[in-house]
């Protein structure tokens, strides 16, 4: 078993130890462990309680009602380079009472029993504790590291596992612990969690499991907007955000988080969707996500919701149907949506510019400069790589075979165009002004054509563009023929031009 622990984290476990308490690597990184994936997120349980852990842990901060202690890193002998920020969770074995409001126990009772604890835990593949029976030997190899590469043989460590988690794991099988009605019952989000490890681990649901989430899909509406969209914004960024979906509309949940999603399922598409009169809005938008080829929460939002508002403006039947001004009228709903599920308002905006602008009207023979500059204009130049992701997810999702068509190659083409500047005496280190204090003349065509001479000299060795070297050439050029300069200058401005351009047009294979 090799991975990559924090020698803190080691530093936290032997201080426990030392002081004669149990203590248990637990959940989700045991999980990670087990499945040979390096974890991100390391949680320690103990059978010493709070009280007992402030007092071994100078610094440490206790103010909630469920046992966990906050260990801020610092105060663990800081390794080299080491960030003051961070911290470790150490939570007290616990059993819990009722969960009156399917949210949060009534009650919590602390435990020195290590199997009341995991009994209380929602999956069995997060029921698992895990104990390096000597750490001591391992801080001895990390010196003044501040993570620890281990290599662990079964051996070196110890697996509690009290409700077949490690079979699960084979299984690839996300079941609860115990009764599914007791722990769904308990706390509703852990139907969105099941979702989420189910797309995030490749795994599926059990089927008593699934039936129950299904029985009480209803009961969503008792968990805050905050803990929902961190659940649904971690299965939009998975491996899997369609399957995530499916999952979500299959349960029912999906009622609790995007309502407004019910009303694509029966909206037919017109003849633009290769599953012609049969095809939905929704089959469009899940295959949208899943074809999505960024990894970006704002791209993917966007790629999902981008014909959202197509069911509000249809007129028509059948494959003749049209969809006019429903990028807008989606961006509305899409701002209510991700509004509603308390996103932050960076990715809102970002969202609704991408759902808004996605269908930019591009034709080779049609749109100029011009009209690919007020694109641009539109929605920042740092945002077009993300509206064209959303624009191949787009196609991709009405079962086009191509991802980018020469027309979007050649649109990529004039972006890239329109957005760098063009070969000028701009680009020089010496403007009209100063060339005029130095050379003691007056304004006209001989202060033009000097400055294009230097830009043509500028373009052979660009370690010429000092403002010193411009000035003493500048007094050469001065004495020659200024009508031949110019004509040559232009002439290789004109050049540079046209291979900085052919240069572009062969990164997107355009003509």
């Amino acid at each position: 078993m090799k991975f990559s622990i924090p020698v803190n984290l080691l530093k936290t476990i032997i201080k426990l130890e030392k002081n004669q308490f149990e203590v248990f690597m637990v959940g989700g990184s045991v999980r990670d462990l087990l499945l040979e994936k390096q974890p991100q997120d390391w949680d320690l349980t103990t059978n010493a309680e709070p009280e007992q852990i402030l007092e071994i842990f100078s610094g440490a901060k206790y103010k909630n009602e469920f046992g966990t202690v906050l260990i801020p890193e610092k105060y663990l002998g800081r390794a080299v380079g080491e960030r003051d920020e961070g911290f470790f969770e150490v939570t007290t074995y616990r059993k819990e009472g009722v969960y009156q409001d399917k949210r949060r126990p009534d009650k919590v009772v602390f435990t020195d029993k290590l199997e009341a604890d995991l009994k209380r835990r929602d999956f069995t593949i997060n029921a698992l504790a895990m104990r390096i029976k000597d750490v001591s030997k391992l801080l001895k190899k990390a010196g003044k590291a501040i993570l620890l590469k281990v290599d662990l043989k079964k051996s070196d460590f110890e697996i509690i596992d009290n409700f077949q988690g490690q079979e699960d794991l084979k299984k690839k099988l996300i079941r609860t612990v115990g009764l599914p009605e007791d722990r769904i019952t308990e706390d509703a989000l852990r139907m969105m969690r099941a979702i989420r490890l189910a797309v995030q681990l490749g795994f599926r649901i059990e089927k008593k499991t699934l039936k129950t989430i299904k029985s009480n899909a209803k009961d969503l509406k008792y968990v805050s907007q905050e803990r929902i969209k961190e659940e649904f914004e971690k299965i939009i960024l998975s491996q899997a955000p369609a399957q995530g979906v499916e999952l979500l509309m299959e349960t029912g949940l999906i009622d609790e988080v995007i309502p407004e999603l019910g009303k694509t399922v029966d909206v037919r598409q017109n003849y633009h969707h290769y599953h012609g009169p049969f095809n939905t809005v929704y089959k469009h938008l899940i295959a949208s996500l899943e074809k999505c080829p960024s990894k970006k929460l704002e791209v993917r939002l966007a790629s999902f919701l981008h014909d959202i508002g197509k069911p509000g403006v249809k007129e028509g039947r059948g494959y003749k149907a049209s969809f006019h001004n429903h990028e807008y009228l989606g961006a509305r709903i899409t701002r209510k949506i991700l509004e509603r599920l308390k996103f932050s308002r960076e990715v809102i905006e970002k969202t609704v510019l991408l759902v808004k602008n996605h269908m930019f009207y591009y034709n080779v023979d049609e749109v100029g400069e011009a009209g690919v500059r007020k694109v641009i204009q539109k929605v920042g130049l740092e945002n077009i790589n993300d509206l064209i992701d959303v624009r191949i997810a787009d196609r991709l999702g009405s079962g086009v075979p191509k991802a980018v068509p020469y027309k979007l190659r050649h649109f990529k083409y004039m972006v890239e165009k329109v957005s760098h500047d063009p070969v000028s005496v701009k680009q020089l280190k010496i403007n009209g002004a100063e060339l005029m204090d130095e050379l003691k003349i007056k304004p006209g065509p001989k202060i033009g054509a000097i400055l294009e001479g230097l830009l043509a000299e500028v373009i052979e060795d660009p370690k010429l563009n000092k403002q010193k070297a411009l000035l003493s050439r500048a007094q050469e050029l001065v004495k020659k023929d200024l009508k031949a300069i110019k004509k040559t200058a232009k002439e290789k401005i004109k050049k540079t031009q046209k291979e900085k351009d052919r240069s572009i047009k062969k990164r997107y294979y355009v003509q």
